[in-house]
């Protein structure tokens, strides 16, 4: 269909109240609270084309939607298969930001083409993964009757483990001390046994390079599989990091926060990490998280992708370089993962239950993402919407 062309895109804003959620103190990490309400926001995203098929995403931020602006009126009147040509041309675009905005028209994208070959996402990136092993990503730690204390943790891996869980990784609290870390990270270990994959994510809470040392040695003598932004460089430092990874046994897992495949090879060439992290919303969308997968095996290393999201398991379906779906964020005592799952029409859900018997979750087989969303109910709950032409 080589006179397909993109005749609009439509996105829209939605806000979902979500209970049992807060923050924590300093107020960017979620955690449980018993009685609160936390307002999430999505955008919604449709192309629309003069064949009256439509892409679709639901997801973004607002520094996503405010990239998005600034191409998104070259985008209309091209052809939406065009990807590679797209992706490129927003890139220079964007060259002065981060690019987040990138992955909000590449992800619909994938799905309009999806849709239009009669065909997943999956099968057009060539994949073969049916189901995909998932590792629980905890809720960070709270002091409200949940995880809020080592044991608390402890008790939560042993209960992922017995749910099928292929591994589990701790997200700590913001009030943190490092003798309470340190026994986080012991206790987890000893509560689940050798062998068992373990991870840890301080988000960059850690204030100094001598707090890291001793919550990686920690990680060393439990033989956790990785550590993951420890400090407050906030992720971006090649240099420290390579200085950690010399003096540490446990592999490091960075490049959440650089964004796009030039950033994410710079980090690997110069051996700050062990395992790469892409993802589709931050990293210029399918197509760049795709160049990002195919780069990191070029080096022999592993991609781990970040978060729930159709998309992800679409593009993991395709990528032999890599371990874990990643379950994110989950808590014993909420089903809540900070994503309003009332958005989907069908039985697609991510969340601490929705694993199978073996600790997979299945890849969406129908069209495009392989979703079908609740278009009502997300209009119903819009706060503002734009119709670009």
């Amino acid at each position: 269909m080589s006179n397909i062309k993109i005749t609009s895109v439509d996105v829209g804003l939605s806000a979902f109240s979500l209970p049992d959620l807060g923050l924590d103190p300093s107020g960017f990490s979620l955690i449980y609270e018993p009685g609160g309400k936390k307002t999430v926001k999505a955008f919604s995203v449709q192309i629309n084309t003069n064949h009256g098929i439509t892409g679709e995403f639901v997801g973004g931020d607002a520094v996503g939607f405010s990239q998005l602006k600034k191409f998104v009126d070259h985008v209309v009147g091209k052809n939406p298969l065009e990807r590679e040509l797209i992706y490129n041309d927003a890139k220079r675009c964007l060259r002065k930001f981060d690019k987040m905005g990138m992955g909000m028209i590449d992800i619909p994208l994938w799905d309009l083409a999806g849709k239009l070959y009669g065909c997943s996402v999956s099968e057009l990136l060539g994949g073969y993964r049916k189901t995909l092993p998932t590792y629980a990503s905890t809720m960070s730690g709270d002091r409200a009757g949940g995880l809020d204390s080592p044991e608390a943790f402890a008790d939560f891996a042993t209960q992922c483990k017995e749910m099928g869980y292929k591994g589990y990784k701790i997200h700590i609290w913001e009030d943190y001390s490092i003798n309470e870390l340190v026994s986080t990270i012991l206790k987890v270990r000893q509560a689940v046994g050798d062998g068992f994959p373990l991870m840890i994510d301080p988000a960059c809470k850690l204030r100094t390079f001598t707090e890291v040392l001793a919550v990686g040695q920690a990680c060393d003598e439990a033989q956790y599989l990785w550590l993951e932004d420890a400090y407050r460089d906030s992720g971006v430092s090649t240099t420290a990091h390579r200085m950690l990874r010399q003096r540490l046994k446990t592999p490091l897992l960075q490049t959440e926060h650089v964004r796009g495949l030039e950033e994410h090879v710079n980090f690997i060439v110069a051996e700050g990490t062990d395992f790469v992290r892409a993802d589709a919303e931050y990293d210029g969308g399918i197509t760049g998280a795709f160049k990002i997968a195919h780069a990191s095996e070029g080096f022999g290393l592993d991609v781990e992708i970040h978060g729930p999201h159709p998309a992800h398991r679409q593009l993991m379906s395709a990528v032999r370089n890599s371990n874990f779906y990643e379950m994110s964020l989950v808590h014993p005592k909420t089903q809540q993962i900070g994503r309003c799952m009332d958005i989907y029409a069908d039985d697609y859900r991510d969340g601490l239950d929705c694993i199978d018997k073996d600790g997979n979750v299945s890849v969406p087989t129908g069209p495009g993402m392989g979703v079908t969303y609740d278009w009502d109910f997300i209009k119903k709950h819009q706060i503002s919407f734009e119709s670009f032409t």
